[in-house]
């Protein structure tokens, strides 16, 4: 039986996260965790300098920032300076979250849809 434990468990990571951020820890734009996510036309079919931020623009569209660290399976502040960049250069664009008009509805959505994305790392 733990042998079968052993074979369930994550692999390690081989790649340090602050290679993939070039050693930055803090994102240039104010990203919280639930904001959604929305990717602008031009750059879908783009080629992207590495696998990491390729990756994260696969999946971040009509996302919120946690759902996105979870389905790349990287820490939520790497993922966050790899959004910022792109929001930076005009690829990504950050929805409206709730504001004091948002109705219930559209306030449960919201948390129902970040709780799944940090379930689910």
């Amino acid at each position: 039986m733990a042998d079968q434990d052993w074979d369930d468990a994550p692999a390690p990571r081989i790649v340090r996260p602050f290679t993939i951020t070039a050693g930055r820890t803090k994102p240039k734009v104010d990203l919280p965790v639930e904001a959604t996510l929305r990717l602008q036309e031009h750059a879908h079919g783009r080629s992207w300098p590495n696998a990491s931020i390729a990756h994260v623009v696969d999946v971040c569209h009509l996302r919120s920032v946690a759902e996105v660290s979870a389905l790349v399976s990287m820490p939520i502040g790497v993922v966050r300076v790899l959004l910022a960049d792109l929001i930076e250069a005009g690829h990504v664009a950050v929805q409206a979250t709730i504001t004091s008009n948002s109705s219930s509805d559209q306030r449960r959505d919201l948390i129902e849809r970040t709780l799944r994305g940090l379930r689910a790392f």
